[in-house]
């Protein structure tokens, strides 16, 4: 057997070189297209020497922060629906740990993503070593174990030979619809520098493809009968038909079947806001016409959905205590939730092969005319908060700021069908949900399963890669990031990253003074205002008791960015085409209104405490009682 002598290092940049995968549209491209690397002593001398060692080939992006960089790493997947796996490292200890959230939010959202970090040295002999954190009684326990709730896939390589095994295992894992999600590989500092003979074979190159599972023929006879005795059946669009590259069928299925369609925040552009059959997104950062036909529904087509809280409104919007969920996704743990008939197979083809048992069959007319009743009703409502058109030329009264529904719905008015929008937690989910409608499919990326603050700006400069030039997503247009001043400050660096690597966006920042949306909750649950608006906040008594401001303009400039600061929504729509023209990321920022939001949605539970000081608080606790009780449990 010919082989090659490598170190460990070497050889995992090596097969990672050598993976190649099949995209969406046929054409063969690196299933790994790139590294994200912050480098330090556990990780620079042997993994960022062979990485170095490739640089022309293989491109190392450098991140300001490991957490910054593994979500960029996490939208680009998203980005390519999970064709393409970016790869992030880190140092042992702090730059380890940083990674930790990026996983969780890669975990939570379906996402490939490959983790390599330093780690200790498996001999043991420098122990302790420098960010070394002992653990008494268990000496092989590092900060890397941290990793093991947060990731599909975990091993610490312990031996030159043992990467033969774990990169496939680790791949397979990552690539499979059904097991989907991060993986994590720990290398020891001795390890990476081991030298090992490689089978050459090893290193050939290997063509993958994101397999399709097809569902048991008995599950697609039983959901059929389901669907096709329906008389209000209502189909939900996740983020699996993204990762199933599964839009064209949707939409043919809801045009042949006659069949509303709305949508979760993941699954959100899967078909256009114009599309007759759309109706809207729905649950907690819904609108009241799609859970209103979910209050009415018999049958629910849940459709690569994890059924999360905000889709259910905590399992409250489905009313019609005769309804049948239809769960049609590659994971049966997801499949059966809530005793829901499962389908178990791709998106694509469980559509394709429903759509063939159900022949010529289509919903009533009556049912797809009371849909649309409803979404013109929700898009009036739209109408009458968002300020765009000739409206938007005057500045806006005193009494009447900017809010977030006049940003979004000014941005979206001004987008083109290639242009994306990219935002996460906070109070921008619901805004953008809601008044962002998809002019392209595949447009839209709100991070919501873990709703992790910070990603925006991270993502948005993974999203902007994948788009850009090159990259495994290309195409025309911009990507339009949303961020809050809370999650701005939590995170921003990567508008440095993404000015340095040339990777351009454009980011809509808006200051409502603080955490905002949680003021909302708190409040809205009979708390008083604490700690989430800054005004609530502990102030230094120097400043007198005064908010010091933060001039985001020139923060952002100072990283490079073009930045300017507007006050009105003809200021906003004048600002868009500067960015436009602008050849780097390019940040306008706006003050908002901290207490103006889009109504609708559905009930959430969260804890309300049973015993409070506050009537507000009794009160807010009498009404969660009262909503719980319509929650759809053992049906």
């Amino acid at each position: 057997m010919e082989t090659v002598r490598l170190t460990t290092a070497q050889a995992i940049v090596r097969w990672l070189m050598a993976q190649r995968v099949v995209m969406d549209d046929g054409i063969e491209a690196p299933l790994f297209p790139g590294v994200f690397a912050i480098f330090g002593h556990g990780n620079v001398t042997c993994l960022g020497h062979a990485l170095e060692e490739v640089r022309d080939e293989f491109p190392t992006w450098r991140g300001q922060n490991e957490q910054g960089m593994a979500l960029a790493g996490a939208a680009y997947a998203k980005a390519t629906k999970a064709r393409q796996i970016m790869v992030a490292t880190s140092s042992v200890g702090p730059g380890a740990t940083n990674m930790v959230t990026a996983a969780g939010m890669a975990m939570a959202n379906r996402l490939p993503l490959l983790l390599l970090s330093g780690d200790t040295f498996v001999s043991r002999v420098p122990d302790p070593v420098l960010q070394q954190v002992e653990h008494v009684g268990a000496p092989s326990t590092t900060v890397n174990d941290a990793f093991r709730s947060v990731v599909n896939f975990w091993d610490r390589v312990t031996d030159p030979a043992q990467i033969v095994q774990s990169l496939p295992a680790a791949l397979t894992t990552m690539l499979d619809p059904s097991t989907r999600g991060p993986a994590f590989l720990g290398l020891p500092q001795d390890v990476q520098a081991m030298a090992y003979d490689y089978p050459v074979r090893f290193f050939e190159p290997v063509v993958n493809e994101v397999p399709r599972p097809r569902a048991d023929s008995s599950e697609l006879v039983a959901a059929a009968e389901v669907i096709r005795n329906a008389r209000k059946p209502l189909l939900i669009a996740g983020g699996g038909i993204h990762y199933s590259v599964a839009e064209a069928t949707l939409a043919e299925f809801a045009e042949h079947h006659n069949v509303p369609v709305v949508e979760t925040v993941a699954g959100k552009s899967s078909l256009l806001g114009d599309d007759p059959h759309y109706v809207g997104p729905i649950g907690v950062t819904g609108c009241e016409a799609a859970n209103n036909l979910a209050a009415e529904a018999d049958v629910v087509i849940s459709v690569g959905c994890r059924l999360q809280d905000f889709v259910t409104g905590s399992w409250t919007v489905f009313q019609n205590e005769d309804t049948t969920i239809v769960g049609v996704n590659t994971t049966r743990f997801d499949a059966i939730k809530h005793r829901s008939l499962p389908v178990v197979g791709d998106a694509r083809e469980s559509l394709r092969e429903l759509s063939e048992l159900l022949g010529d069959h289509r919903a009533a007319d009556a049912w797809s005319a009371r849909a649309a009743e409803e979404k013109a009703g929700f898009r009036a409502y739209l109408d009458s908060i968002g300020l765009v058109g000739p409206e938007a030329e005057s500045t806006p009264h005193p009494d009447e700021p900017l809010t977030y529904a006049k940003v979004v719905r000014t941005v979206n008015d001004l987008a083109g069908a290639g242009d994306v929008c990219l935002a996460a937690a906070g109070g921008f989910p619901g805004e953008v949900n809601n008044g962002w409608w998809a002019k392209g499919i595949g447009t839209f990326d709100c991070e919501y399963g873990f709703s992790c603050m910070g990603y925006e700006t991270a993502g948005g400069w993974g999203a902007a890669m994948a788009y850009g030039p090159g990259g495994g997503a290309e195409r025309e247009g911009e990507v339009f990031v949303f961020v809050g001043d809370g999650s701005y400050l939590m995170m921003n660096s990567d508008l440095y990253s993404s000015v340095l690597a040339g990777h351009k966006m454009i980011v809509i920042v808006c200051d409502n003074g603080g955490f905002a949306v949680i003021n909302r909750l708190q409040t809205g649950q009979g708390g008083r205002p604490f700690n989430n608006l800054l005004v609530d906040a502990r102030l230094a008594p120097a400043h007198g008791g005064e908010v010091v401001e933060v001039d985001f303009t020139a923060h952002a400039a100072s990283m490079g960015c073009g930045a300017e600061s507007v006050d009105s929504v003809a200021g906003l729509r004048a600002a868009v085409d500067r960015a436009r023209a602008s050849d780097r990321t390019y940040v306008i920022t706006m003050k908002v209104d901290a207490y103006s939001w889009t109504e609708g949605g559905s009930f959430w539970q969260v804890g309300v405490p049973e015993v409070s000081n506050l009537q507000s608080v009794r009160d807010a606790r009498a009404e969660m009682d009262k909503g719980t009780a319509d929650q759809r449990v053992g049906w």
